[in-house]
């Protein structure tokens, strides 16, 4: 059994998209983890093993992914708690923000936390931050570009991150 840093048990589903095989993880009631297999980071901070389980937060997950990948926002959100310290917390919060069909980059974002935390915020913590979003997808990384419209990193492969943008209908070809 694994265990995240509250000592909570830690739950696993498989689902199969039209983008490949996803891994879902949760602590039972919210989701912790969506990982595209050998995704970069890939379970993230969570080690050992997990229960295999369809827990009703698996169910709406891949009914918001059905949706999803249909080309179509849901119009529901899930129960999240992605495990990371504060200022990746911060930073996936700002994701969460960015509309559906949107793109901000990692420069804007800099620039949010600069005015909440009152001091300067470097492009490429917010990269690391992004890079290390333990919830892919729901939590959209790949709606973050660098600062000339680049499809820059994405742990889950470039080639990913462009088609979750066409999927959404932003024209990458003209980003900025």
């Amino acid at each position: 059994m694994v265990y995240n840093t509250c000592g909570d048990m830690m739950y696993i589903c498989k689902f199969k998209t039209i983008m490949g095989n996803i891994t879902l993880a949760s602590d039972g009631e919210s989701l912790i983890g969506l990982w595209f297999d050998k995704q970069k980071y890939y379970l993230g901070n969570i080690k050992g093993d997990f229960i295999n389980k369809d827990l009703p937060i698996f169910k709406e997950t891949k009914k918001w992914l059905d949706i999803y990948f249909k080309g179509e926002e849901p119009n529901f959100k899930l129960s999240l708690k992605p495990i990371g310290s504060d200022f990746r917390k911060d930073v996936w919060n700002i994701l969460l923000q960015i509309p559906y069909g949107m793109v901000t980059t990692y420069g804007d974002i800099a620039k949010k936390l600069q005015n909440k935390y009152g001091r300067k915020v470097s492009a490429q913590a917010v990269g690391g931050a992004v890079g290390h979003n333990p919830i892919s997808i729901i939590i959209p990384c790949h709606r973050v570009v660098g600062s000339n419209g680049s499809l820059t990193g994405y742990a889950g492969g470039i080639d990913k991150k462009e088609k979750l943008l066409e999927l959404e209908g932003v024209n990458i070809e003209n980003l900025f």
